[in-house]
């Protein structure tokens, strides 16, 4: 039988006191880590109140945003107007109006800032109060020809002395109701697109530049005699990026998706598509903010 080990006295008289030692030890680690832990906390208590005020904020600039859009559209004659608008994200680059201008015009616009959020917000914004559609003398007013508004909508743009990627692209134009004639100019913005009564597709052009970038490069009027059934519409790049499989625009996509409902009333043509965006989004974020007009003759 082996002999048992002897341990000395004096080295078991010190082992309570090593131990209590690394338990102390272990015990300023924990209390540390508590400190720290607790410190976390605060700082997401702090971060999680800092983005409730942030959400609140932008649903509250996005209630704003949308107050600026037009309550009622208006409806003359045989002449009626349908949108469709789809931000990104709480608050759009995009903007759009219709207002009557006269007893027999009426006017309307879209407008397209460059990024998303409330930078592009902003910059819409600024683009809606710089609109002139009138010139105003001693004599009464004149209507604008929609080539003068954009380039004076350019003017007040570059004035600003915006940063470089701060730029735009619109549409502006008015229809006289009477006359069922369309007059429109173009920055950049998307063309139009004429689906006539008996099926034709007509992509409208009128030249003009990127607004807030190019000085002098002229805006040229378009114009369009519209007749019963012809339904004519502005949309922003976010429709032709809505139906592209990446974020890079693919027309060929957007008018495949045009072509089987080109006869639709211009209401139900609208509901199709905010359908067909929402079947083929799924739970995926848009991919930009999105807006239509339709103008229709009935």
């Amino acid at each position: 039988m082996a002999s048992p080990i002897a341990i000395p006295a004096d080295t078991l008289n010190g082992v309570p006191g090593q131990l209590q030692s690394v338990i102390d030890g272990l015990q300023a680690e924990i209390n540390a880590l508590q400190q720290e832990i607790d410190l976390l906390r605060q700082r997401d208590d702090s971060l999680n109140r800092y983005m409730g005020r942030m959400d609140e904020e932008m649903r509250m600039a996005a209630r704003l945003q949308r107050d600026f859009l037009p309550k009622q559209l208006p409806q003359i004659g045989r002449v009626h107007f349908h949108t469709l608008f789809r931000p990104a994200g709480y608050v759009s680059g995009d903007l759009y109006d219709v207002m009557r201008l006269d007893e027999t015009h009426v006017g309307f616009y879209m407008a397209d800032a460059v990024g998303h959020g409330l930078p592009a917000a902003l910059l819409t914004m600024f683009i809606k109060n710089a609109l002139v559609t009138k010139q105003i003398g001693p004599d009464g007013y004149r209507l604008l020809a929609p080539s003068q508004t954009m380039a004076r909508l350019n003017e007040a743009l570059l004035s600003q002395n915006l940063s470089y990627a701060t730029f735009a692209t619109a549409i502006y134009g008015w229809i006289d109701t009477a006359t069922n004639i369309v007059c429109f100019a173009r920055g950049g913005h998307p063309n139009p697109i004429l689906l006539r009564h008996d099926g034709t597709i007509q992509h409208l052009e009128a030249e003009g530049p990127l607004l807030g970038i190019f000085p002098d490069d002229p805006f040229i009027d378009g114009k369009a005699q519209l007749e019963t059934g012809d339904r004519l519409l502005l949309f922003t790049d976010g429709v032709e990026v809505a139906f592209s499989e990446t974020e890079q625009v693919d027309p060929q996509r957007w008018l495949a998706e045009l072509e089987p409902r080109k006869h639709l009333p211009a209401e139900q043509l609208l509901q199709e598509f905010a359908d067909c965006i929402d079947a083929n989004m799924g739970s995926l974020a848009p991919k930009d903010d999105l807006t239509m007009i339709a103008i229709e003759v009935r």
